[in-house]
């Protein structure tokens, strides 16, 4: 069981690590292209914003779904990558489908897993929410 939770952790560690640089990159693109997205039209520009942040949101979260794939692999869980990736996707996502299921030893990173995911798409939410609010307010004080 202290496996389960040390790896778990870790890998929900990992996972968060690779949205915070995602993120801080997303961030450092923004601050850059701030004088840009400012100035009219606006609304190309915001679409476009969302759209890098959607881009980079996707790529995080498809990162982080291949962590827990790697995990699965590595601790021999799965018969096959599609497995374990299947599995990975599915729990991430909080679908948990209960077709493909944790062997008994290590069934805690299930729970883990959706967790990982919930965390990440609140945390993902409420950045996207963020960052438009930020353009969108900036634009407003620059007309």
């Amino acid at each position: 069981m202290a496996a389960q939770i040390i790896i778990g952790a870790g890998l929900i560690i990992a996972s968060i690590l690779v949205g915070a640089l995602f993120w801080l990159i997303i961030e450092t693109a923004f601050v850059r292209l701030h004088d840009w997205l400012m100035r009219p039209p606006h609304r190309a520009k915001l679409v476009a914003a969302l759209v890098i942040s959607l881009f980079g949101t996707l790529s995080m979260i498809s990162i982080s779904v291949w962590i827990w794939t790697a995990a699965f692999v590595a601790l021999d869980i799965f018969d096959t990558t599609e497995a374990a990736l299947y599995f990975a996707i599915v729990s991430f996502t909080t679908l948990g489908f209960g077709d493909l299921l944790l062997p008994q030893d290590w069934r805690l990173l299930a729970g883990m897993i959706a967790t990982n995911g919930f965390i990440s798409f609140g945390l993902v939410t409420a950045l996207l929410v963020e960052t438009m609010r930020n353009i969108r307010l900036g634009q407003r004080d620059a007309t």
